[in-house]
């Protein structure tokens, strides 16, 4: 039977063989795409979170087997334990979420704790009496109080924070926004990494990345606690999209962090010159401080670095900088070959690498879409001495929409695997915030990407809608974006996938109704006629319409009109992202008041009206 499992395990027309031949193959739900890794008892044990299987189970190290399961009644996003050992916080939910306070011993559930809105990546403070938690949709870091066992204090931050790091000393916490914030019609754009004063738990500051930094993943912080770390693409949104070698559309980096005063230092790239290492995720250093790792999830390998080697030769380049140094490091890195000589890939023997944790002499990753975990041993010298892929349960053949999900986060579809879909959508279909300028509509004019979710309910596709449906993009994406040619099964299953995705519940609601302001807003929906053109049950007429809003080579073109289902997580708005806010949107570009000639909207119209729409 093994053996069958992993001939069905990307053979869906297989799976579909046994169905119709009466046998029951596992379906989509028991999937356990573990994605996240906590070391116990000093390694000896391992805290493994699968997401979709809604399940923490512990890994032994030394039998490299699944020694226990601890069941969920929601997905897991994150977990810390207790400095004892003896207590695990699981941050579970998506929409409003908990922090799960769980007997390690028992597996039982003794407290569930208010977190905000998605709450993820929870960090405990060098003292165990905190927990701090990136909530991406509340746009904060969430301070809760262990003791008195509730959120005390909600820290601002930029745009969908996701992940955190403490220095050894406890005093900062390191947090990655996964997106730009602001307008994406400037020159530049980028995410930024925010740093905490723990002490009085508020924000120091915002770090300014490279331009074009996107797609933020994790951050740690050496054992020195000198440099910060932190993974991201780095999008070159300023080119038109006409070829792909050598990272002329995305490559793959790390930024730098000087932790004494926060500034960032340099932007290491993690390609090579004819090989990208597409959607780096995790990322994790050895006590020693000699190693550090990074995951590719989009390419299925690591990459280890000799972290004193790469510090000596980022020292040098700086310092060959001179004073151009502080402007230099904010733009493109071109340097393919930075860290060629100080570093070695190791392709893993599982798919979709998340999760790590680097312990003694092996290396433990998360494979997500092989229900896997990754062991990777080292040799003296630092470099992999064995591979291989430990399943965490039943090996389950991928069903279409599962292995739609796995082609949409899989750079081997790219020519020279330089990105996958999730390099402008992220793994879960949305967007990226950036404009891009794709040679579908010409040169010039670039357009900001659009989320995936519902596209292929609300045809037609682009902003301009010069593809009929979404179907079309697919296919025209995996030609002209990725460069390659693949089998039509490979787009049908990233069509089931992108039809699977399910929106999320607006942060702006409370308790899964409409706020007061925003039922006044969808009074004023109706009155001010946006539903004339967003109408129906994905709020969209499916038409174009030429508003006025477009510019240079867009002038008197027409414009899809958007579904305003999850709209408050798209912004920027209009076509080229130059609108900030939903209610700018409305006080600016409100046609209808513009047709009507009834003048400007209240201000407390315009804030009502926008909460509405920032609802859906």
């Amino acid at each position: 039977m093994p053996k069958l499992f992993r001939f069905l395990k990307f053979n869906p027309l297989a799976v579909l063989l046994l169905t119709c031949l009466g046998s029951q193959p596992i379906m989509a739900g028991d999937y356990l795409s573990p994605e996240a890794l906590v070391a116990l008892d000093d390694g000896e044990r391992m805290l493994v979170v699968e997401r979709t299987g809604k399940k923490l189970a512990v890994f032994d190290t030394a039998s490299q087997k699944v020694t226990r399961e601890i069941e969920l009644d929601r997905e897991p996003s994150g977990a810390a334990v207790s400095n004892d050992g003896k207590t695990l916080y699981v941050t579970v939910g998506t929409g409003q979420g908990e922090v799960l306070v769980i007997e390690a011993k028992s597996g039982k559930v003794r407290n569930r704790i208010a977190a905000g809105h998605s709450p993820m990546a929870p960090v405990l403070s060098s003292n165990g009496k905190k927990l701090y938690v990136c909530s991406r949709f509340d746009t904060a870091v969430t301070v809760i109080d262990l003791k008195k066992g509730k959120l005390v204090k909600s820290i601002p931050m930029m745009r969908e924070p996701i992940e955190a790091a403490i220095t050894p000393d406890g005093r900062y916490l390191f947090v990655t926004n996964h997106m730009p914030d602001g307008r994406a019609d400037l020159e530049y754009v980028a995410s930024k990494l925010s740093v905490i004063d723990t002490k009085t738990d508020t924000l120091l500051k915002h770090i300014k990345l490279v331009n074009g930094a996107e797609g933020m993943r994790e951050v740690v912080v050496s054992p020195d606690g000198k440099f910060a770390y932190a993974t991201h693409l780095m999008a070159r949104f300023q080119v038109p999209t006409t070829q792909i070698e050598r990272g002329w559309i995305n490559t793959n980096a790390i930024s730098v962090i000087r932790v004494e005063d926060q500034e960032l230092l340099f932007t290491v790239l993690l390609d090579d010159v004819d090989l990208g290492f597409a959607n780096p995720w995790a990322i994790d250093i050895s006590d020693d401080g000699k190693l550090l790792v990074v995951s590719s999830a989009g390419n299925h390998e690591i990459r280890l670095i000799d972290l004193p080697a790469m510090t000596a030769k980022i020292n040098d380049a700086v310092s060959s900088m001179g004073e151009e140094a502080e402007a230099m490091h904010l733009n493109a890195h071109n340097d393919l070959s930075f860290i060629s000589s100080v570093s070695t890939r190791v392709r893993l023997k599982g798919k979709g690498p998340r999760g790590l944790r680097l312990i003694g002499n092996k290396i433990y990753v998360a494979e997500y879409f092989s229900d896997s975990i990754g062991v990777v041993e080292l040799a003296e010298t630092g470099k992999a001495a064995s591979v291989s892929s430990i399943p965490v349960g039943p090996e389950i053949p991928m069903d279409q929409i599962r292995l739609g999900e796995f082609y949409f986060n899989d750079a081997s579809l790219c020519f020279q695997n330089w990105q996958s879909c999730a390099s402008c959508h992220s793994s879960d279909g949305r967007m990226d915030a950036l404009n891009w300028d794709l040679l579908n509509d010409g040169i010039g004019n670039p357009k900001n990407v659009k989320s995936l979710l519902l596209s292929h309910e609300t045809p037609p596709a682009m902003a301009t809608g010069v593809r009929a449906m979404a179907e079309v993009a697919v296919r025209a994406g995996i030609k002209y974006i990725q460069f390659a040619v693949r089998p039509e099964e490979d787009a049908e299953a990233i069509d089931a996938y992108l039809k699977s995705l399910e929106p999320v519940p607006s942060p702006r609601l409370v308790d899964g109704h409409l706020s007061p302001a925003a039922q006044r807003g969808e009074t004023l929906f109706s009155r001010e006629g946006c539903i004339q053109c967003h109408s129906g049950p994905y709020y969209t007429d499916l038409k174009l319409h030429d508003l006025g809003t477009g510019l240079g080579q867009d002038v008197g073109k027409g414009f899809d009109t958007p579904t305003l289902v999850e709209v408050w997580r798209t912004s920027p708005y209009l076509h080229d992202g130059r609108v900030v806010s939903m209610k700018e949107v409305v006080r600016v570009h409100n046609p209808v008041r513009e047709w009507s000639n009834q003048g400007p909207m209240s201000e407390d119209e315009v804030t009502d009206l926008a909460e509405y729409v920032d609802s859906l």
